[in-house]
């Protein structure tokens, strides 16, 4: 049972990304392509948006009751980008929400613009650097001793967990240029969302080679981790490989086949990551590091919650085919 609530936890991640970060993602991209875009972007995720957020949910409640050791150091030490990210993702709501359905009568909706799109950016920011802040190893392995500072803001406070976080801030603004191809409403907007992906996709490449490089700056062997992996270097050939065909399919604008190279690029760079860290959830700074089978829950837990997980899948998941398949339009090919 215990494999079964670590499939659901990584599922839950990559579909969070693949669509909550769209979400995001496209704030980050109303920032760069004007106001003009701002009824084709509201429009594409105002179905989804809320929906989006029940993989972080499920995230949540499988790390709070599956895995208990992991879900108390993270809200000791991390609780700082925690609470940054969880009102982010209220502002974002909220701003969203006033903006699309309030009645427009006064300079109000500036205001909810301007907190939707920078709060549509930080929050990404402070999910990666949380993110970042679980592998980098600065997590301090009890309370006794120590400083503000080194308890909870060095775990999270540093140039890897930054790098982690541009790269999760250039990851969901490349998914939503490309997912937002789909939702243009004329050529000159398709033209904008192109331009788009193909430019976050070269600032995620960039922001790659910058995670690496931070790694080994903080002494994070992630270099090495990746080139003792036979698993993770396919993966990363594999997605290289396919930039091209992502390329090409963004030049001709073939929407079904830019969505799914870029769901396939994000599924083998997050699958690499996963792969090397494998089965290790934190690091602490005196080297130890804290695994999905060490701060497992009892078995019985374990079972409770997989059966509870399954059930809920065959619930949810219809339902959620069946809001996307209800309120998104089909995409042009």
């Amino acid at each position: 049972m215990l494999f079964i609530v670590i499939a659901f936890l990584v599922i839950s991640l990559l579909f969070y990304v693949l669509f909550g970060g769209a979400d995001f993602g496209a704030g980050i991209i109303e920032i760069f392509a004007g106001k003009r875009h701002y009824q084709t972007i509201s429009k594409a995720i105002a179905p989804v948006w809320e929906a989006n957020h029940i993989w972080l949910i499920l995230v949540v409640v499988i790390l709070f009751m599956g895995f208990p050791l992991i879900y108390a150091d993270m809200s000791r030490y991390l609780h700082i980008p925690l609470l940054a990210l969880l009102v982010g993702i209220v502002l974002r709501g909220c701003a969203f929400t006033f903006r699309h359905y309030d009645a427009i009568k006064d300079q109000s909706q500036d205001w909810y613009t301007f907190i939707f799109r920078i709060s549509s950016l930080f929050t990404p920011l402070f999910l990666g650097m949380v993110a970042g802040g679980m592998l980098v190893g600065r997590m301090p392995v009890t309370m006794a001793d120590g400083s503000f500072y080194s308890l909870f803001i060095a775990p999270w406070f540093n140039l890897f967990c930054l790098a982690v976080g541009v790269f999760t801030v250039c990851l969901f603004a490349f998914l939503a240029a490309v997912y937002l191809i789909g939702e243009a409403r004329s050529e000159e907007e398709t033209h904008t969302f192109v331009r788009a992906a193909r430019n976050s996709n070269i600032a995620l490449v960039l922001a790659g080679g910058l995670v690496f490089a931070t790694a080994a700056w903080e002494g994070l062997p992630l270099v090495s981790l990746f080139i003792n992996s036979a698993g993770a270097i396919a993966a990363l050939v594999l997605a290289t490989l396919s930039l091209p065909l992502l390329w090409v399919a963004l030049v001709r604008k073939h929407v079904v086949a830019s969505r799914l190279l870029a769901g396939f690029q994000t599924l083998l760079v997050l699958g690499a990551w996963f792969w090397v860290e494998y089965p290790v959830a934190l690091r602490y700074e005196n080297g130890k590091a804290l695994t999905l089978f060490e701060a497992a829950a009892p078995a019985a837990t374990q079972q409770q919650l997989a059966l509870a997980l399954i059930v809920g899948s065959l619930l949810i998941l219809p339902s959620l085919y069946y809001l996307l398949r209800t309120f998104k339009k089909p995409v042009r090919v």
